[in-house]
């Protein structure tokens, strides 16, 4: 029996959404290039979502761990770690990953790569410092249980083509208030009104539709990876137990972007959220509450 019964369906989300973003970004682009009457930027719509789409794809991990300001380390480096990482992938069946990390106080973690055989797991200095041993196999078996589930790929794809749609959506919006492409003619000029309009709400509302996806997406693999990591260590509390120091640690991360926020274990952007119904909409992470509660509720 494997740990990873979503592996599978994953892959196929992955495709699927890699789809849905490049239709939806090929929308978008006829509504802006009809609204101007500029055929260049369905052109542009169609080449920067494909490339984009393959980009996400091909070269995830090296994308993010520049954003996160993170370095490859060797075993001579920190053979500890190796060796905690090394035991748990026996346990969860994957093959090593490369380790990487970030020199910031505020202890956190994230993995990402195509598959299991491209995969990086990421740790900060924090981390490493301020965690104990159980906690830190706790959160390396949460990173683990998202290669395992092709987690890091479905999300990294969601995030970048979430981000073509935020800067096509800009795009549109500064070449019209600066007098952006060509003017129709008399005729029509109510419907040219409307394709207007339906083009100005779409700029507006598309990136936020777009962000709602991503965010769901990271929220509900942040409650399997928890579940998953702690059958490979067969203990829930060190998981339980880390996400407490996480959440209680005032340190901020001077490297964390908001491109890259959910990839995270927890939340790298420090102070408080409230839980209300449209906060919640907005949150790339359960509460951390929830999810500790979750954790502690599983029987050994």
């Amino acid at each position: 029996m494997t740990l990873y019964t979503h592996k599978s369906s994953n892959v196929r989300k992955t495709w699927f959404l890699m789809l849905f973003f490049l239709v939806f970004v090929i929308g978008i682009g006829c509504i802006f290039s009809y609204s101007l009457d500029s055929p260049i930027i369905l052109y542009i719509a169609v080449i920067v979502s494909i490339i984009m789409s393959f980009s996400s794809y091909w070269y995830s991990d090296k994308i993010v761990a520049k954003l996160a300001g993170a370095h490859e380390v060797k075993f001579e480096d920190n053979k500890e770690l190796y060796r905690i990482l090394e035991n748990l992938c026996i346990a969860a069946g994957l093959p090593m990953p490369r380790i990487y990390l970030i020199n910031e106080a505020q202890p956190n973690a994230f993995a990402t790569g195509r598959n299991e055989k491209h995969a990086i797991v990421a740790v900060t200095t924090g981390l490493l410092e301020k965690l104990d041993r159980s906690e830190i196999e706790g959160v390396l078996a949460h990173e683990l249980s998202h290669i395992g589930n092709r987690d890091m790929l479905l999300m990294t794809v969601a995030v970048v083509l979430a981000g073509t749609i935020a800067l096509m959506s800009d795009f549109f919006i500064r070449m019209r208030w600066f007098g952006g492409g060509k003017k129709r003619g008399s005729g029509g000029g109510q419907v040219q009104a409307i394709i207007m309009i339906i083009a100005l709400a779409a700029a507006i509302l598309a990136p936020i539709a777009a962000s709602l996806i991503r965010m769901a997406i990271s929220r509900k693999r942040e409650f399997l990876a928890d579940a998953t990591g702690a059958l490979i260590t067969r203990y829930p509390e060190g998981l339980a137990s880390a996400l407490e120091k996480i959440s209680s640690d005032p340190s901020p991360m001077k490297s964390a972007k908001n491109a890259t926020a959910h990839l995270y274990i927890a939340n790298p952007f420090k102070g408080k959220q409230k839980i209300s119904f449209m906060s919640r909409l907005f949150m790339t992470h359960p509460p951390t509450e929830e999810r500790i509660n979750r954790l502690r509720s599983i029987k050994n």
